[in-house]
């Protein structure tokens, strides 16, 4: 006999990526208001708007909550207690990747100037910083991290990768996050992608900040709350370093933050995963985690388990 699943989705951008069956029944639920159904199989929460939503869970039977999200920063505090959660690993790095990367070039390039000068036809022509044979500390070697590393190499950047401990792959020696000390002040970039936890928060504080060289680039695209965000002001608005940030604490960033109008920091509004890979790939991943469940296999990308 074959097994018969229903699953909601916080509206209809992802049917088109979904393939019909007739033992899979798709309902539309932005987890607000009452619940369709008394059990619904998987359930896709919204992209963006946090984790307090899924408090509404308690009101339903569920055998996965299939985020869109890589991470789940405060989801325990919300999810309700024995359901099954799995994040969206292999959604956003690439789109991430390519944000990082294009902070970076505009950064380095000084793009922001670039165009300021565009708008007022004035032509200024100077030389400004590479991206080749710089130094690249990537903070974070997760699926991102090696998304950015990936793009970073054919660059020819010289790229030294930092996880929470120490080991070795198939590209040499991964360092340990104890190593940070003695790595920020010999490189010119520093990227950041850590997952958002306790013991990430303000990672990049005023000893990690005061420990990368003059003229240092910092890139943020994991959470706001991994920076401390009054050490960055203070750090860029001296001059001594730059930032190119995905994300800030607070989001959004209000509108009279020094951060907006501090030269040599550029500003983008959390869109890392936001590019128009987003919706076919977490299609595709539904459709696995769809496919999984009619087999009766377990799901992808468990991240928490009652």
């Amino acid at each position: 006999m074959s097994r018969k699943i229903t699953v909601s989705l916080p509206d209809a951008s992802l049917r088109e990526y979904l393939q019909p069956h007739p033992d899979v029944t798709i309902l539309e639920w932005d987890l607000t208001g009452e619940p369709p159904l008394p059990r619904i199989d998987i359930v896709v929460p919204p992209y963006m708007g946090g984790p307090q939503v899924l408090q509404n869970l308690g009101r339903v039977d569920t055998a996965l909550v299939q985020s869109q999200l890589i991470g789940y920063d405060g989801v325990a505090d919300f999810l309700p207690a024995g359901r099954v959660f799995a994040n969206a690993a292999g959604v956003h790095e690439t789109s991430t990747a390519e944000l990082a990367l294009a902070l970076i070039l505009a950064s380095q390039r000084e793009l922001p100037r670039l165009m300021q000068n565009q708008q007022a036809g004035r032509w200024e022509a100077r030389p400004t910083a590479s991206l080749a044979d710089r130094r690249v500390l990537i903070v974070g070697y997760g699926g991102v991290g090696k998304a950015i590393e990936d793009r970073l190499l054919p660059f020819e950047t010289i790229v030294t990768r930092v996880a929470s401990r120490e080991r070795v792959d198939e590209r040499g020696r991964i360092h340990g996050i104890a190593e940070l000390p003695a790595l920020l002040p010999v490189h010119d970039i520093v990227v950041v992608g850590v997952p958002l936890s306790d013991s990430t928060r303000h990672l990049v504080d005023d000893a990690f900040l005061s420990a990368m060289p003059d003229g240092a680039l910092v890139v943020n695209v994991s959470r706001g709350p991994v920076a401390d965000t009054d050490a960055l002001v203070r750090h860029t608005a001296s001059g001594r370093i730059r930032a190119a940030l995905d994300v800030t604490d607070p989001e959004p960033l209000p509108q009279d933050h020094p951060l907006w109008r501090t030269p040599g920091v550029i500003i983008s509004p959390h869109v890392g995963g936001a590019s128009s890979a987003m919706r076919p790939r977490m299609g595709r991943l539904l459709q696995r985690q769809i496919d999984r469940m009619l087999a009766g296999e377990a799901p992808a990308n468990v991240v928490l388990n009652g």
